[in-house]
């Protein structure tokens, strides 16, 4: 059953009916199940009889990746990195996959781009579907694992430019203004990390495995461990980056600080000579030449000569 919309606009899908997307060809199955729901865990406890632990693990939201092996199947959980535009910053995007001897069943908790991709590829391209399907779930399971591996290089690529902004906004006089950025940037640096850490384990672990992968596609599952360690490595360089940035931001920050500290701190000195001496011949006491216009302008110059004085000698330590 499915309820109508508003006047005018297509249905409106039914919440309890559930929302399962099939592909079909060689022999193989592609079950794809975004977000799924309890109507989605109950078709699959009757076309399927997979462990009670792995329904509860699809149902969590707190899964560490990880490879569980069976007799007849493989549950596999990854990570990958995914920028929620409604808080402005890096999520990871849980995705859970059987692998049976006839099918693939991706369960991802969120939309993942590349993996939305690959299956309206094969659904609407029969050539693109034949080709995939033919060599086994083994290697449906790698291609899709290595285009959410490989989504993460355009990711780290705009990391890297924003770090290269920024290095040159620190030194056009923007360090004030940049603190908040570099803050995100190493925020995101931060996040992607925590995402990526745990899988490369796992990683490890989906290419050491032998069941419903021969022994060909293990060079593949080899090629999405390097790039994995690329990506760590990448993210390890860019927060030696970040970090360094920063320390140099901080640095300019404090040079400029201690310029006017400086600054003020010469002007103060300067002054205090002459507050002093204008002090003394301002007393309502008598003093030397009290009420001669001569001695004005004899305490005037000396208290200039002692100014000049004052500031030729700054100069000469370099102090100003």
């Amino acid at each position: 059953m499915r309820g109508r919309g508003r006047a005018g606009g297509p249905p409106a899908p039914d919440p309890e009916a559930p929302n399962i997307e099939v592909v079909e060809g060689e022999g193989l199955r592609w079950i794809h199940i975004e977000r799924p729901r309890p109507a989605d865990r109950t078709w699959l406890e009757e076309h399927f009889e997979f462990h009670p632990l792995d329904y509860e693990d699809v149902s969590s939201r707190n899964q560490r990746p990880k490879v569980d092996e069976y007799d007849d199947y493989l549950f596999v959980v990854l990570h990958f990195p995914r920028f929620d535009k409604a808080v402005g910053r890096l999520n990871a995007a849980e995705l859970d996959m059987f692998v049976g001897p006839d099918f693939v069943i991706t369960l991802p908790n969120e939309p993942i781009q590349p993996l939305e991709y690959l299956f309206e590829r094969c659904r609407t391209r029969e050539d693109v579907r034949d080709s995939l399907f033919a060599k086994g779930p083994g290697y449906l399971l790698y291609k899709i694992v290595d285009d959410c591996v490989d989504a993460s290089f355009p990711m780290l690529a705009k990391m890297g430019n924003k770090l290269e902004v920024l290095e040159d906004e620190i030194f056009e006089g923007r360090s004030a203004e940049i603190v908040r950025d570099i803050s995100n940037v190493k925020q995101e640096i931060i996040n992607f990390r925590k995402i990526v850490r745990p899988q490369r384990a796992a990683l490890k672990d989906l290419e050491r495995t032998k069941r419903y992968i021969p022994e060909g596609l293990d060079i593949y599952f080899d090629d999405i461990n390097d790039a994995s360690e690329r990506i760590w490595d990448m993210l390890e360089n860019f927060k030696e980056v970040v970090e360094g940035l920063e320390s140099t931001n901080e640095s300019v920050l404090s040079h400029r600080v201690n310029d006017v500290l400086r600054a003020l701190t010469a002007i103060s000195v300067v002054v205090l000579p002459l507050t002093l001496v204008a002090s003394i011949w301002g007393m309502n006491v008598g003093v030397p030449g009290e009420g001669s216009i001569h001695a004005f302008w004899i305490v005037v110059g000396s208290m200039i000569a002692l100014l000049a004085a004052m500031l030729w000698f700054f100069r000469k330590r370099g102090w100003l």
